[in-house]
């Protein structure tokens, strides 16, 4: 008897949890739909030549987000042109690039987005001669070297020279850079020299120190700004590489571009965040161009902004980061966007499931008053009501095997009470005629009690 009460409390408790489980295990499937997928361990980035500042400052990147346990592989290229064929060749796995301003934008590239532009990128313009030059049409009809094809140096230089009219039918131009362009000014073979690098640049140091070599001051740098918005003009100080020589002797105006942390649309939120912080912990400590923190900044005029970078610039690194090491505030924080649909559910159900289990168990027993109350009726309606004993022993039998918790014990036995006195009224109706009703009433209370 125990284990079939101990089986029918299972099969109501399943009744009851079943339906809740199944609806646990669903919100959980769609509340997944939401999460994002952990961030990859390893991630590809494309630079420039081993011997470039792109280069350098990406294995710097390289060691900040082994940190936190994200492996960077970094690639040299021939330059920016050759990044930019790399993120958008079909099937690759280049995820970043560092690329020059001026290379990509929505228009030729609405896949990739920025995390940001990153530093300054000044253009040298070195060349011979007595005659003084600030402006690129005097260069005319010169030999320049405009660096090597698939490089930003010849991006840049090529827009540069075509605004001011400077094409192949008038100007001889060479595809040679870096050092190999410098040899060539200085042995003569080429009138001037287009470089893009960084001021703190042993070549650049070089070249200022080469008599006979002179650095272009641009007269109409404001004007190559309004022209093309990637650009920026920025003054390298009279004597901020040799103050005891005075080099330079005086302020030189330049201009520069804005190299750019580019990626995939698709990359991984966490991924971004991730290069962001090494962006700003790389190039935020200032320099000859630019000033504390004014670098990286969440602005780009060419590519649109991710949005979890530009969130990040203005927020600052998300709270669990601060504290936490990278995958377990990253898997907390996946695991946030589960809580909420799961929350939503599992609370109304902590309460509207002991609810339900509580009616269930009222609902057998105001079953079995009913079906007493139906017995009420019938034996006040036969002539002879012994005819509804069988009836009364089925309702006994099965209060009695009625499974309810501990807690309910009070209502089964009030049950149990109801069923002895309709017993006990029966039994009244089925005494001799001639008893008197108190005789009767007697003779009903010690058969209940035999029994």
């Amino acid at each position: 008897m125990r284990r079939k009460v101990q089986t029918s409390q299972f099969r109501e408790s399943l009744l009851i949890a079943g339906p809740a489980i199944l609806l646990v295990a669903f919100a959980f499937w769609f509340a997944y739909q939401f999460v994002e997928p952990a961030p990859p361990a390893s991630v590809k980035m494309t630079t420039g030549s081993e011997s470039g500042g792109y280069y350098a400052f990406a294995q710097k990147y390289k060691r900040i987000l082994a940190d936190s346990g994200v492996s960077l592989e970094v690639l040299s290229s021939a330059g920016s042109i050759e990044n930019l064929q790399r993120l958008q060749a079909p099937g690759s796995d280049v995820d970043l690039a560092l690329m020059q301003g001026g290379i990509a934008d929505q228009q030729n590239a609405p896949e990739l987005v920025s995390l940001g532009r990153v530093f300054l990128e000044p253009l040298w313009v070195f060349y011979k001669g007595s005659v003084e030059v600030d402006r690129l049409v005097q260069l005319s009809g010169r030999r320049l070297a405009i660096g090597a094809p698939g490089s930003g140096t010849r991006a840049l230089v090529s827009d540069l020279l075509t605004a001011n009219g400077l094409n192949e039918q008038n100007t001889t131009f060479s595809s040679l850079s870096g050092d190999a362009a410098a040899e060539a000014l200085r042995s003569d073979n080429v009138d001037a020299v287009f470089l893009v690098l960084a001021a703190e640049s042993k070549l650049v140091r070089e070249l200022l120190r080469e008599p006979g070599i002179r650095l272009m001051s641009f007269a109409n740098a404001d004007a190559y700004t309004r022209l093309m918005p990637y650009l920026s003009r920025v003054t390298l100080p009279s004597g901020v590489i040799d103050l005891p020589r005075q080099i330079p002797d005086g302020d030189v105006t330049l201009i520069a571009a804005q190299a750019a942390l580019v990626a995939h649309k698709d990359l991984h939120p966490a991924i971004i965040g991730l290069m962001v912080q090494a962006a700003q912990e790389v190039h935020s400590g200032g320099g000859m161009f630019q000033r504390v923190e004014e670098f990286p900044k969440a602005h780009d005029p060419e590519l649109p902004m991710a949005a979890d970078a530009e969130r990040l610039y203005k927020r600052g690194a998300p709270f669990l980061q601060r504290y936490l090491p990278f995958w377990l505030a990253n898997f907390i924080e996946r695991m946030i966007v589960m809580i909420v649909p799961i929350a939503t559910i599992l609370l109304p159900l902590f309460k509207v499931a002991p609810w339900l289990y509580q009616w269930r168990i009222r609902r057998r027993i105001l079953y079995w008053y009913r079906e007493l109350k139906l017995l009420e009726t019938k034996l006040n309606e036969v002539s002879a009501p012994s005819e509804l004993m069988d009836e009364i022993e089925r309702i006994e039998t099965a209060v009695a095997n009625i499974p309810v918790p501990l807690h309910y014990s009070d209502k089964l036995y009030e049950l149990r009470s109801a069923v002895d006195l309709v017993r006990v009224r029966m039994l009244e109706r089925s005494s001799a005629p001639g008893a008197t009703p108190v005789s009767r009433r007697v003779a009903a209370a010690d058969m209940a009690k035999q029994r």
